[in-house]
């Protein structure tokens, strides 16, 4: 028996320097063969999937593929492998397992990271994840015949033993970041009739959603999430403060959320959580945390008999205001506590440290756990029934190579333990290669009480200052006041020198709004529409800003700064919500509803059809 997990990863992998990477192999993904002698592996910079024999532990083949190999899936005779190539121009390849060759290729969306077979062999659902879409492939005509829109950047999916169901998650929140609520959801698609029919909610601050797994039973799904605490002022890190760590579990017949708990201590985060499978049995959950390096063992049915009171407990106000109630464990009375108890899995959970650095996907085979470990090009090994603290193997993959300076500073922009107590690393917040995850925060630098929306760290060293108040001089000053006032650590000058080297190794990818590659009828009547309406005095080309300040009437009586950063507008089309408090959903809002006074360009006297041009073309850059 084997339990394996398809996850999306691909929303790591958008935009890095692939020159600076080909060197090494980035294991990112792992299936297991059918006879469970086998595992596959997909090596996103090396361009290949290795097969890995169990019974020797080596590499014995390697199968060259298309351009970034995130997503795997196996057929269920075990005779085909189908492959993702998370690009652009993205692709799904078939391996004969037996030639050990690509013998077809399969069309799709941009930067497919996460395919999944249906229970009929006939069709593929993957995950378009800047497309916003699941593609539904046709294996007998090698066609992508359908996309079902879900919400923002699908990056994993799982279906139920029917198939009549998939489970998708979105990796970002959609919508404005200042209202109360601003999470993920994960989206529930009926594929006999190919529609999306529900999104669940996950709970607020959610955000940086990786992977998802069903139950053998059926009954439950499980989540991987970050779960930030954004709406509070980052005056420390400590006990969660600023991010959590988190698992959802999903009533998979019902369609609906149960409850959240936290897979960190209370005085050590489990930063990063990714890779979610269950072992054949249902007895355990597996996670993997890719900021911590660590693997999570957790107790499935203690977890269940645990939330069962917290389910139909009374609430907190009713039972504790009363002065009547006890606590269901620590710090939970009902199970609107369970989010925030520190202590709920004490008890429950196994936390096991990996060997390899980088711990993405998974593969359980009995009660042996397979973890690809992408900066160590390793796969670990981790017998979770051998004793309380089993011993841990992390077995090469090929020659080791020593890391370049770019490829140190990207480890270190993943690693918690930059971090106090490791709650969070560099990627908790800007998630996707130094991109961001659509909150905003109230940082310091500024005063309080006066959030701000993330930034993409895309070209940041190319266009000071940094911060969108302009606080900081340059990237270089950003990059070291993070680390001491987000991350309440001190690190060497090396180090913060090859995070830079990193950030600006980042290169934009190509907007999923381009045809072709190129600028649209209607975007190239917007290109000359920017011009007129006066939108290029401030963000000049090449890099689309002139890396100057304004006011443009989006400031608040609680904010002391009047004027903003005008923000490259290069990859705009991947960073939404807009404008400093993240007011705005769409840059056709920007454009119109929050453009007072025309100090935003001067669109109010255009059509509403130039205005459509308008945003296209700003969302082609």
């Amino acid at each position: 028996m084997l339990v394996c997990v398809l996850l999306g990863v691909g929303a790591f992998m958008g935009g890095r320097s692939f020159a600076e990477t080909d060197d090494f192999l980035s294991p990112i993904s792992v299936v297991a063969g059918v006879d469970s002698k086998v595992l596959y592996i997909a090596e996103a910079t090396a361009n290949q999937v290795a097969v890995f024999d169990i019974a020797s532990g080596k590499v014995v083949k390697t199968i060259s593929v298309s351009e970034n190999p995130v997503g795997l899936d196996i057929s269920a005779d075990g005779s085909k492998l189908y492959v993702t190539s998370a690009v652009a121009d993205g692709k799904v390849q078939i391996i004969d397992v037996q030639e050990g060759s690509v013998t077809g290729s399969i069309a799709v969306g941009h930067t497919p990271v996460a395919v999944v077979k249906s229970k009929n062999g006939k069709a593929l659902y993957v995950c378009n994840q800047f497309n916003n879409n699941i593609g539904v492939v046709d294996l007998s005509s090698k066609k992508q015949v359908a996309a079902i829109d879900v919400v923002r950047e699908p990056v994993a999916a799982a279906l139920t033993s029917d198939g009549k169901i998939l489970l998708v998650v979105n990796h970002l929140p959609a919508g404005p970041a200042n209202g109360d609520y601003v999470a993920s959801v994960i989206s529930v698609i009926d594929t006999t009739s190919k529609k999306l029919i529900k999104n669940i909610e996950l709970p607020n601050g959610s955000t940086n959603v990786r992977g998802i797994s069903i139950s053998p039973d059926g009954k439950n799904a499980y989540v991987t999430h970050v779960l930030a605490r954004y709406q509070f002022p980052v005056t420390y890190l400590e006990k969660g403060w600023i991010n959590t760590n988190a698992m959802t579990i999903i009533d998979v017949p019902g369609r609906r959320f149960v409850n959240t708990v936290l897979v960190d201590d209370v005085d050590l985060g489990a930063a990063n959580p990714y890779g979610i499978a269950c072992t054949a049995d249902g007895k355990n959950i597996l996670i993997t945390h890719g900021g911590s390096y660590e693997l999570s063992v957790i107790d499935r049915e203690g977890l269940h008999k645990r939330l069962l009171p917290a389910a139909t407990a009374r609430s907190f106000t009713s039972e504790i205001h009363s002065g009547g109630g006890s606590k269901l464990f620590d710090a939970s009375y009902s199970a609107e506590d369970v989010p925030n108890d520190l202590t709920f899995m004490a008890g429950i959970r196994r936390r096991i440290k990996l060997k390899g650095i980088g711990p993405r996907g998974l593969a359980v085979i009995g009660t042996k756990v397979y973890v690809a470990e992408y900066f160590t090009d390793s796969i670990g090994v981790v017998d979770i029934e051998a004793s309380a603290q089993p011993a841990v193997k992390s077995i090469p993959l090929g020659k080791t190579k020593p890391a370049t300076f770019i490829r140190k500073g990207e480890v270190l922009f993943n690693d918690a333990s930059l971090s106090y107590q490791m709650w969070n690393s560099c990627t908790s917040c800007h998630t996707g290669d130094g991109r961001a995850s659509a909150l905003n925060w109230d940082l310091l630098n500024d005063g309080v009480a006066n959030p701000k929306n993330i930034r993409s760290m895309l070209l940041s060293h190319k266009t000071p200052p940094a911060m969108i108040t302009g606080v900081r001089e340059n990237a270089e000053v950003a990059v070291r006041s993070g680390i001491r006032y987000i991350q309440f650590a001190a690190t060497s000058e090396r180090k913060a020198q090859a995070i830079d080297a990193y950030l600006k190794s980042l290169k934009p990818i190509a907007s999923p709004y381009l045809v072709n590659g190129e600028l649209s009828e209607a975007a190239q009547k917007g290109k000359k529409l920017f011009s007129e309406a006066g939108c290029l005095l401030c963000h000049s080309q090449p890099l689309y800003t002139n890396m100057s300040k304004y006011d443009i009437g989006t400031s608040t009586e609680e904010d002391d700064n009047k004027e903003y950063d005008t923000p490259t507008l290069i990859e705009v089309w991947r960073t939404a919500p807009y404008l400093h408090d993240g007011r705005a959903s769409t840059i056709k809002d920007v454009l119109t509803k929050f453009n007072k006074n025309d100090w935003h360009g001067r669109t109010s006297e255009l059509t509403d059809k130039e205005i459509e041009d308008l945003a296209v073309f700003v969302l082609c850059l």
